[in-house]
């Protein structure tokens, strides 16, 4: 190491010419001690107490006179090394120093031989002496730790089969445990004993120690658990969400503006659940990517016309969570999130102080990534907590992260190997997550008969705020400024867009209330195909108006388009609002070829003919969002699983030959659970189950809704089985279990059935063109899609 270095290399040849030989080697024993000494105790010393003195701690865990004395005689080493340095800095100030310049010089030309040689075996020497006094102290610690705490051995790594990472766990913290102030936060010192007393009551990657006293540990205490009760009063909400963001102002005035709507909603729905016993949980709602650490993209687009859809549903998510009478939080920060849920002072390596003090969690992509740096391996103990609002959906094979890595699903998004009904969805288009959905503005009877007598039957208004959506739309306007006026909302500073035609009389943008009274005057509203599956077209088909949107040829995915690319999601959009296009329709919506100048013509004439009321799907109303969030609190539990499919013991109740609980409906293709079998608990209930075969390259998103069904993930666990093949009279000559997200299936060219490996793969949108598909179908509530008739 001298060697390399000229400066101590120059120091050390002064040393020879100025001391003598016995002070040479006093100050190489002295300077080498302290480096090894410093290094080898100082990791002791760190965890300690700010005030504490190192050589008072050592003191401490050494002991009895003898260890005293070793102290004592090291102090006094140091400190004639420290005196010899001083030494040498005075000399090398001197009028003399260019005395030593000369004979260093002289030594440039006179190597003495082996002379590095032997400082290095001397320093090798004291290395190998700091390492066997630091394995006495280490011992003298572990005897006085065995007396304080009872402990009848040393702390050696224990071989449990049932904690194999645990010798690992051990060696990365020796080398790694200052990588993060949160261990020393946890009391790590740097011995193993820590080590093991972490790694067994913080983590739980080593069992825990026998000498442990853990009758002293900290116990959890369990609050009294209490009854939800339905609130109308939104002021307690509007407080806690505050006003420091243009976004949270948005919010804020968005709950406020359907205020009433809400109340008259909880009323109803008080009425209802008054009999019900509902547990009130403690919620967290961490709206990631309103926080600065994610960019905050949104807020300064709230003025600008930048899309709001995001922040309407996390205005309605709040407000119904509110209603229902939870104990809510509200977080758009890092620093929030780590203090609401007691995040260890640190980088984020160690798991949360205590028990989650959560039931559940709401939060987005950003959210998730932020809570995946701040509580270490807490999220993975507590991930079925959390519900991730996600606009577009996610799908098992992208959600998966082993399989989307290995079969070319992974993005830059998904992967989280969750739960797929964890992820919650603005639209019901993704059968394999949760609708959670968003409210709009609801008519009584004497609003929508004043909207009926205001409207203007040649009115129509274009749903594009931002000037570049309104690109390459000429043609098309041109055609319909023939038969209609054409009002638009864009956005602008100063001067007009020149995107936006001359004979467009273009209103800028307009606060929310300014914008629902132009839709109660419109005759129609026009989308341009952009921005996909928003809120608005059902505010403006709330408001009486006809949405005319452009059919996507061919139908849009992550595949073909840049919106869609990178997003966890294989699902093709066919139109710019499927969920309109489906679940409402003809006459209040209608979906055309814009390249098609002919039928835009006769559909426009089309619009200027037809009456229409205005209309809201009851799962857009406040009621129907307060129906499906309760239903969604009360039953779904990702922590327990649901129940699995009987054990064979319960096959001799079974009816049939071969027996099985499933049986086909009369007259009929389709097979449900059979009435005189008990069903496992869970929800939906499996009353609700009708089991169909897929056709070859079909979904079972597909095949469920060409037979007014609805595919349902939850099923999936009872019909992965051979007597649901049974059932369907399949006949398998082979039966395999693989990991593959079209399973359970059956080859088509050969009597292969195909069982599911891994269940966070059930799938209801994978497609293959091999494969016939089993599909576990459901039916649902009018205006409710995501419950069935038996699940309230």
């Amino acid at each position: 190491m001298i060697a390399l270095n000229s400066d101590c290399m120059t120091m050390v040849r002064r040393c020879l010419l100025t001391f003598k030989p016995f002070r040479i080697f006093v100050a190489g024993i002295g300077f080498f001690s302290l480096c090894f000494l410093m290094t080898s105790l100082g990791g002791q010393f760190s965890a300690k107490r700010l005030g504490d003195s190192p050589f008072t701690i050592r003191t401490e865990v050494l002991g009895g006179l003898e260890s005293r004395g070793v102290l004592r005689k090291i102090s006094d080493m140091l400190e004639i090394i420290l005196k010899r340095i001083d030494a040498l800095a005075k000399l090398s100030n001197t009028s003399e120093s260019h005395r030593l310049e000369e004979l260093s010089s002289a030594l440039d030309r006179f190597q003495p031989v082996g002379l590095v040689e032997r400082i290095q075996a001397i320093a090798q020497n004291v290395s190998n002496m700091a390492v066997r006094v630091e394995q006495i102290l280490r011992h003298t610690l572990l005897v006085i730790s065995a007396g304080r705490d009872g402990m009848a051995g040393h702390c050696e790594v224990p071989k449990d089969p049932g904690y194999p990472d645990c010798a690992s766990k051990v060696d990365w913290m020796r080398a790694r445990w200052t990588s993060d102030p949160c261990y020393a936060f946890y009391g790590v010192d740097g011995s193993d004993c820590s080590f093991l007393v972490y790694l067994s009551e913080v983590e739980w990657f080593c069992p825990p120690l026998g000498w442990r006293n853990h009758s002293s540990q900290p116990t959890v205490s369990s609050t009294p658990k209490k009854q939800a009760v339905v609130r109308s009063d939104l002021g307690p909400l509007l407080e806690q969400v505050g006003s420091g963001k243009e976004s949270l102002s948005f919010m804020r005035r968005r709950m406020r503006r359907l205020a009433m709507q809400w109340a008259v909603a909880a009323r109803r729905l008080d009425e209802r659940l008054r009999s019900r016993q509902r547990q009130q949980k403690r919620v967290l709602v961490h709206v990631g990517f309103l926080t600065e650490e994610s960019g905050d993209v949104f807020s300064p687009k709230v003025l600008k016309g930048g899309p709001l859809g995001e922040m309407v549903q996390w205005a309605d998510i709040l407000t119904a969570l509110h209603v229902l009478g939870h104990n809510l939080k509200i977080s758009v920060s890092v620093k929030e999130l780590q203090g609401f849920l007691g995040v260890p002072p640190g980088r984020g390596s160690c798991p949360l102080r205590g028990p989650l003090p959560f039931d559940l969690i709401y939060t987005d992509y950003h959210g998730l990534q932020q809570m995946k740096q701040h509580m270490g391996l807490s999220l993975r103990k507590h991930k079925c907590h959390i519900r991730v609002i996600d606009t577009f959906g996610t799908e098992p094979a992208y959600n998966h992260e082993e399989y989307a890595t290995l079969h070319g699903y992974r993005t830059n998004w998904g992967y989280w190997n969750l739960n797929c009904r964890q992820y919650m969805t603005m639209f019901p288009h993704t059968p394999d997550n949760s609708f959670m959905g968003f409210v709009a503005e609801e008519m009584n009877q004497t609003e929508r008969l004043n909207i009926q007598r205001e409207k203007v039957n040649n009115m129509a208004v274009v749903y594009g705020k931002e000037a570049n959506m309104w690109k390459g739309k000429d043609k098309f306007l041109t055609i319909l400024h023939r038969y209609m006026d054409i009002h638009g909302t864009v956005y602008y500073e100063a001067q007009r867009p020149p995107e936006v035609p001359a004979f467009v009389r273009n209103h800028g943008l307009l606060p929310q209330h300014e914008l629902q009274q132009l839709l109660r005057k419109a005759k129609l509203f026009v989308g341009f195909g952009f921005p996909y599956e928003g809120p608005a077209p059902l505010e403006a088909i709330a408001n009486g108006c006809i949405f005319l949107q452009p059919k996507f040829h061919p139908p849009r995915s992550s595949l073909n388009n840049e919106f869609f690319r990178g997003k966890p999601m294989s699902r093709e959009v066919s139109s710019q609002h499927p969920y309109a296009e489906q679940y409402i329709g003809r006459p209040q919506v209608i979906t055309v070829d814009y390249n098609n100048s002919e039928e835009v013509e006769a559909v426009i004439r089309e619009v200027l003919k037809a009456k229409v009321e205005p209309f809201l799907p009851y799962e857009y109303t406040c009621e129907g969002m307060l129906e499906r969030v309760n239903a969604y609190i009360q039953h779904q539990d990702f922590c327990h699983l649901d129940g699995h499919f009987p054990s064979a013991n319960d096959s001799k109740l079974w009816p049939g030959n071969p027996p099985s609980p499933f049986v086909l409906l009369p007259n009929s293709t389709v097979v449900v659970w059979a009435p005189n079998v008990t069903a496992p608990a869970c929800w939906p209930p499996l009353s609700a189950l009708r089991l169909l075969l897929a056709r070859e390259a079909f979904s079972c998103v597909k095949t469920c809704q060409d037979s007014g069904l609805v595919c349902e993930p939850a099923f999936f666990t009872f019909i992965n089985n051979m007597e649901a093949f049974n059932g369907l009279d399949v006949q398998c000559e082979a039966l395999e279990a693989e990991m593959n997200h079209v399973f359970p299936a059956v080859a088509v060219e050969r009597r292969e059935c195909f069982l599911q490996k891994e269940p966070l793969l059930f799938s209801c949108a994978g497609v293959s063109t091999k494969h016939r598909r089993l599909c576990p179908c459901r039916d649902y509530l009018p205006g409710q899609v995501a419950l069935c008739r038996d699940c309230l």
